[in-house]
């Protein structure tokens, strides 16, 4: 007779369990602890509209920006990071219809970003604006000079206005191919610039195997060395590398490369980030 009952409610607790394991919702389906959770999609716009619909002080040449008071959110794919050095208090998300720089104050954003993650952001309270004319997303600064434009929001309001939505990894944005034909028209600038790109078949004007991407003696004031490309103007495109990158103590290639990266812009000219070294593919 014990031994009936025991039978019953060993049944009994299978059966609970397996009604609990076929009904139960993980309401969290990304494991990581950052952004937040309790945002939910309810007017997502594109990229290209975002930038579209602020085009007035994106664009200009006086790096103006202007808080974002609508309900709206945007989301899309992280497609850079800090991860090589090279991209520092930023990521660079892209929806298939335009790219846009987040800046954050922050370090470390590849541990919870990494390439291919798609967050969600809502924009209602943050800041765009054009630096050079390059769209970014974040809050003012002034600077010692009086100069103000849009730069790092800090964590806590980053934290607060974004949602991981799937995690890196599940889906990559393919870089876009450069046309090199294009490369001084103001259209084509204007439509891609922050994409991932890869401009192909191009040498290196210092590529002597000694000179280094980013030596200190070669410094701006914002610690970055500008590279130029044989047959384009520098004027127009460089490769421009922190003198923290990892890579920056690398000597440049001798020959024919392909590059990818960010594909920046300072007003008409292109500011080509790489990410990591092996954004360069060699093809001599």
């Amino acid at each position: 007779m014990k031994d009936i009952k025991y039978i019953l409610l060993a049944l009994t607790c299978c059966l609970f369990t397996g009604c609990m394991d076929s009904d139960w919702e993980n309401p969290y389906p990304v494991s990581s602890p950052y952004g937040n959770r309790e945002l939910k999609e309810t007017n997502v716009i594109s990229i290209a509209q975002l930038k579209s619909d602020y085009a007035a002080v994106v664009y200009n040449s006086t790096n103006s920006y202007k808080e974002i008071t609508d309900e709206v959110q945007i989301k899309g794919y992280v497609t850079g990071n800090d991860i090589g050095g090279n991209i520092y208090n930023e990521v660079v998300i892209d929806d298939g219809t335009g790219a846009l720089l987040v800046c954050i104050a922050q370090g470390g954003l590849f541990s919870y970003m990494p390439i291919g993650t798609q967050i969600l952001i809502d924009l209602k309270g943050l800041y765009i604006g054009g630096y050079g004319q390059q769209p970014e997303l974040g809050t003012p600064y002034s600077n010692k000079n009086g100069a103000s434009y849009v730069s790092r929001m800090s964590r806590i309001l980053w934290n607060d206005h974004f949602k991981i939505l799937k995690e890196g990894g599940s889906e990559v944005i393919a870089p876009v191919e450069f046309d090199k034909s294009k490369y001084r028209d103001a259209k084509y600038i204007q439509e891609n610039c922050g994409k991932l790109m890869t401009i192909k078949d191009v040498t290196f004007k210092k590529g002597d195997g000694k000179t280094t991407f980013a030596p200190d003696k070669d410094k701006d004031a914002a610690n970055s060395v500008n590279r130029g490309l044989v047959g384009l103007n520098d004027s127009y495109m460089v490769v421009r590398t922190s003198t923290y990158a990892n890579f920056a103590a690398d000597p440049l290639p001798t020959g024919p490369v392909n590059i990818t990266g960010i594909f920046t812009r300072y007003r008409s000219t292109w500011q080509v980030l790489i990410r990591t070294a092996d954004d360069i593919e060699i093809t001599y």
